[in-house]
Parts: C-alpha cells; structure tokens; sequence
C-alpha cells in the first residue's frame, strides 16, 4: 500500500507502542530511504528512538570503515560503500533470524536493493514500512553542497567531489521507494523548515502498533 506524498503536516496519535521483544509471529521492519541531503538522519534517529528498537545506518558502518581502515578519494570511498552494504545487510538478517524488528537508514536505489530484499523476506518474512524522503533536485542539490561547505560530514566520504555525480544521479531518477510489499509514506522535505518529522514518527508509530495487534491475533 503507498500513501501519497505528504508535506508531513499530519497529526496523529499513538497510544501504545508494540513490543520490542521477539514475537513468535512476523517481525516488522522499517526502511528510513532516499537521496542523500533529504533528511534521513534527523527522522531515524528519533524515530528508532522513539519506538525502543535498534539503528543501523550505512553511514555510521562507512564511518567505522573509514576510521579503522583510514580513507583518501572518491574511489576508496565507494569501495567502502560497498563493504558498509554488505555489513549492513548482514546486520538486518542477524535480527530478522532473531525475530526482532528495527529501523534501517540508508540511501537505498530500486535497481539494486528491491530483488536483495524480496530474497531476504523469502528467507526471513518481515512486514515492511518504507519512509521515503525526497525533494526537488534543486532543494537537494543546494543542501548537498551547503553540506560539504560545512564539512559536517566525514571526511572520507570526499562528497565535494561527488557533487557532479550526485546531480546525475537525480537526473536518473536513481532513489525512489522498493518495490516490495508494504506500506509506502512519501515525505516531501523539499522545505525542510515545514517538515513535521514528529508527525511522521507517530505516523509510523500506529503502524507499528498494528503490526503488533495483528502478530497477538495470528
């Protein structure tokens, strides 16, 4: 099921939160995705937060990788890009195989990452919820290189120098939701000062609890 694309005004409430403990039923997992600069970090942290489930991100595996094993250009970076994806695929598995749900970040791509999931649900079933950010490729552009201006982010991910690519990768049209089973919410953080990321997180919050009703009456 997809949702339409809201600006993430919504209100909701959430009422109780669904265990976190491994059920005997389907574990739910939940995919924070999107184009890089769209917000991904300031929604999963408090939204993993909030639901008492654990984190992983691809970026905080890279940074490890970058710290242990050093970095220095672009190349070496997508090198370790590719070993922080297969580190974070290992780690959905460890809890899916454990039953336990969790919250995911990462900058996803369909071509690539929906036949990877489809064959781990065929292993581990899971329900899924995707929270897919996107912007206009202007907004991101402009927030990207404000980004790198304030070198905020690791060094090793050399992101001035991907600039150039980052804007064909938008043109392509590279980032987008998975197609899998699930439900699908489009937040719009084009304009990030309007974007209720609150509203987002309770929104994935009742989903959560349904998931939870739905395991207590299987």
């Amino acid at each position: 099921m997809r949702l339409p694309i809201t600006s993430a005004l919504m209100t909701t409430t959430c009422t109780k939160l669904a265990p976190t403990e491994p059920q005997h039923g389907v574990p739910w997992l939940i995919l924070v995705t999107g184009a890089p600069a769209t917000g991904k970090t300031a929604l999963s942290v408090p939204l993993a937060a909030r639901l008492q489930v654990p984190l992983l991100t691809k970026d905080a595996i890279k940074e490890r990788l970058f710290d242990t094993l050093g970095w220095s250009d672009r190349e070496w970076s997508k090198r370790l890009g590719i070993a922080s994806f297969a580190l974070l695929y290992d780690g959905i598995v460890a809890h899916l195989q454990a039953g336990a749900p969790l919250v995911v970040e990462a900058n996803f791509k369909p071509q690539f990452d929906t036949t990877k999931f489809a064959a781990l649900r065929e292993r581990y079933p899971f329900t899924l919820l995707q929270l897919v950010l996107v912007a206009t490729p202007e907004a991101l552009q402009a927030r990207f290189a404000a980004r790198n201006a304030t070198g905020e982010r690791h060094p090793g991910h050399v992101d001035t120098s991907f600039e150039g690519e980052f804007a064909a990768q938008l043109k392509a049209g590279l980032y987008g939701p998975l197609d899998l089973p699930g439900t699908v919410v489009v937040v719009d953080t084009t304009n990030l000062a309007t974007v209720n990321f609150s509203a987002v997180i309770e929104t994935a919050c009742e989903w959560v609890t349904g998931q939870s009703q739905s395991t207590v009456e299987r």
